[in-house]
Formats: structure tokens, sequence, C-alpha cells
């Protein structure tokens, strides 16, 4: 590994954001190790890579043969099989010493082909309940690198593929971590509203009338909301009308500008943005996406109020609840004191080590 681009590794990821991120900063850390290294994804993670210039990104189309009707799981089917006679041919003319999978049915193409080259690969799961994707890809994998031990899902013949790492975040938030400070709770509410990397609809349409009654009731505070492009002239003309302090954006790269601003949350709960927000020791509300698959995000967020780092309010209660748990809060600040400090005893500063470690005896 110390002979620069000596060994290669591709990183096979779905087409999230959940995914793309970690992905990409793995990535970073290879070629930091002068590892040769190259991302492939979908479409939908290239509209989060065009911009990337350190990285080589291959684009491999795919699917998911989980279809409403017959015609489009045809469609479907058919366009994996594209994907698979073209992940086997640019793996045979582009042979890497590894293959890395995240997670996302995007990567399940390439791992398959990998493992008819006889090419190792392994995977990554960063939720609390293992993806179908992975699962599916499990028996072939050398080993399952898991963001937690308590994964759930995960057929017990294969438990001893399982090693705990710890979240892929970026390092930078990992460092950021060290610039907390408790003397931030005890001024003003400052809240930052995130939807996860496709926003949340939802939230620009159902939390400002909260807001409104907690400017309403004497509550003191200023929000950073991220919402869809085309929500932004409401939310403007929503907070002027009703004298609120707010700053609106849409999604950005540079959310560390905004985790510096604020010592509360509200946040959808994937496992990227509930570990970015843990790193950097932000107290936050966690509001699991319904639609999400195996219930994912509240299985992410139930986890993490066991353990105090957070609250957790499901969307159907958000009306009844948020103002309640605000009004809370606000009255005593002490409760994101403690929360700070349950949050405190994490940390994934180790993660990349321990994966350096898992790749020995692999490139």
């Amino acid at each position: 590994m110390s002979n620069k681009y000596n060994k290669k590794i591709f990183i096979a990821t779905g087409g999230t954001g959940g995914h793309i991120f970690p992905a990409y900063s793995l990535a970073k850390h290879f070629l930091e190790k002068d590892i040769n290294v190259e991302i492939i994804s979908d479409k939908r993670g290239l509209r989060y890579l065009r911009d990337i210039e350190d990285v080589k990104i291959i684009k491999i189309g795919s699917s998911t043969i989980f279809q409403k009707n017959i015609l489009k799981s045809l469609s479907s089917i058919f366009l994996i099989l594209f994907s698979f006679f073209k992940s086997i041919f640019y793996l045979v003319f582009n042979r890497p010493n590894l293959i890395f999978g995240m997670g996302g049915y995007s990567s399940f193409t390439v791992c398959i082909a990998s493992k008819i080259l006889n090419i190792p690969f392994i995977i990554y799961e960063n939720n609390l309940h293992i993806g179908k994707t992975n699962k599916y890809l499990l028996p072939f994998a050398k080993k399952i690198l898991v963001s937690n031990k308590e994964l759930s899902g995960v057929p017990k013949k294969y438990n001893g593929k399982v090693i705990q790492i710890g979240n892929i975040i970026r390092k930078e938030i990992i460092n950021h971590s060290k610039n907390v400070s408790l003397d931030t709770i005890d001024k003003k509410l400052s809240i930052l509203i995130l939807g996860g990397s496709q926003a949340a609809k939802v939230f620009a349409e159902v939390l400002p009338y909260i807001f409104q009654e907690c400017k309403n009731s004497g509550i003191s505070f200023k929000l950073y909301q991220q919402c869809l492009p085309e929500q932004n002239d409401f939310l403007n003309k929503f907070y002027n009308k009703i004298n609120i302090q707010f700053e609106i954006f849409n999604y950005s790269k540079n959310i560390l500008d905004y985790f510096s601003k604020a010592n509360l949350a509200i946040t959808r709960s994937g496992s990227s943005m509930l570990a970015e927000l843990i790193n950097v020791k932000i107290p936050f509300i966690s509001v699991p996406l319904p639609s999400a698959a195996d219930n994912h995000q509240y299985k992410n967020a139930i986890f993490y109020e066991k353990k105090q780092f957070c609250y957790l309010i499901e969307e159907k209660d958000l009306k009844n609840n948020l103002f309640k748990l605000i009004k809370k809060i606000n009255n005593d600040k002490s409760l994101l004191k403690n929360m700070i400090l349950k949050q405190q005893q994490f940390s994934d500063k180790l993660v990349y080590e321990r994966i350096d470690e898992q790749l020995v005896g692999l490139i």
C-alpha cells in the first residue's frame, strides 16, 4: 500500500446521498493511502458526484426488481442483466484488487460480477437493519463491515462475517467535534432543519405553522431550514410575515457552516446524517421517513433515542408533539446539555483505522 497506485479498489454504491457521501469519504481516504480508487454508481449517484475531480466516476445503471407492475419488473430485469454484463466487461479490462460494496441496488451487479471473476468484495452497512441488496450479497462477501454490531436482519450463520467499524463519515466532521461547547446551549435556540440529500418536502409544509405557534408562545429562536428550491418563496414570505429570524438554504455540501450555528436540529433519520450530528455533538429531533425501505429510518432513530442521543417524533405526530417538545426544551436547556454529554461518549474517529485493518490480506 506504500507504492502510489500499486493497488486498485472500486467502490460500488447506491445512488442516494446516504450511500454516495460515505462512498466518496472512503474514496478520499484510499487516495490518501496511495490507492487507485474509482466509484461506480448509477445516474442518481452521478447527481451528487458531477463536480468531483479527484476520483474517477463510472456510471453503470441498474434498477430494483421490486416494481409495482409486471411491465416495470420486466424492464428492470432487462436493465439489471445489461448492467451485469457491462460490469463484467468493465472489471475484466480494469481489474481491481478489491470491490467495496456500499449498499443500494446499483451496487448489486458490480459485486456479483466480481464474485464470478474471483475478485474479492466486502460490503458495508450503515443502517441498523441490513438492506435488501447487502442481504443478498452477504453469502458471497468476504466480510460485512457495519456501523454498529446491533445490526438486525443478518442470518446467524453469517455472524462471523460481521465486523463493527463505526460510521463512515467525512473526516472534517469527525475533527469538527473537538470544537463543541456547552456554552451555546444557554443562548436562544438556533434550530437547524435537515431533510437529507433529497430534502424533506413535508418539513416545509408542516413545520412553519409549528414555528408560528412557538413564536406566539414567546419562544425566542432562529431557524436555518433546508428545503427544495421550489419552496424557497413560500418559506421566505411566511417567516418574514410572522417576523421570525431565519435563513433558507437548499441542498448544501457545506453543511459544516450550519452545524457551527445550530444548537438543536430537526432531521430525517438517514444513518449518515444522524452519525454526523452525533459526531459534531448537536442534539436533534429525529423524524423518520415513513416510506423508508424496511422502516430502517425508524429503526435508526429508535436506536439512538434509547441511547439518549436524540428525541424521536414520527411524522404523523409532528403537529401534536413538536411544539410541546420545543417548548419543553426552551424552558429547560439542561435537556440539551445532558444529550450532548451522552453524545460525547460516542465517536467514529477510529473508523478509517479499522477499515485499513480489514483490508490487510485482501489487497
